[in-house]
């Protein structure tokens, strides 16, 4: 059974605003995860581009564009659809986001742990 692994206060998370990032292991190797907070629901990805393997934020938090309205990378400019990951437009070309299951419960949000994505190493 997967585990649920708590993130942060549901509060924490407003609306298109700053998403948290949190410390995992992606097929065996350190990775980070980030949750965001859009259309009243908390959404989970891998911090990873899917046009060039690397983290999407430039600032620490900061994965919206200036609109509010898609996950963008701060390199090359590959957007993507909040709710869904995929690829919206730039150089990700059909590409997606790994999403990462997200649960909100008791005023908390945790991310479920599967096959490739689990815990951060110690």
């Amino acid at each position: 059974m997967a585990d649920l692994i708590p993130i942060c206060a549901a509060d924490a998370l407003a609306e298109r605003g700053r998403g948290i990032r949190f410390p995992l292991t992606a097929g065996g190797e350190d990775a980070s995860g980030f949750v965001v907070r859009y259309d009243g629901v908390a959404r989970g990805y891998l911090n990873r581009c899917a046009h060039v393997p690397i983290e999407l934020d430039w600032n620490e938090g900061e994965f919206f564009d200036s609109s509010g309205l898609y996950l963008m990378c701060s390199t090359h400019g590959a957007m993507y659809l909040p709710e869904s990951g995929r690829c919206a437009g730039g150089p990700c070309r059909g590409g997606r986001l790994r999403p990462i299951a997200v649960v909100e419960k008791d005023d908390m949000v945790f991310w479920q742990t599967d096959d490739f994505l689990t815990p951060a190493r110690a």
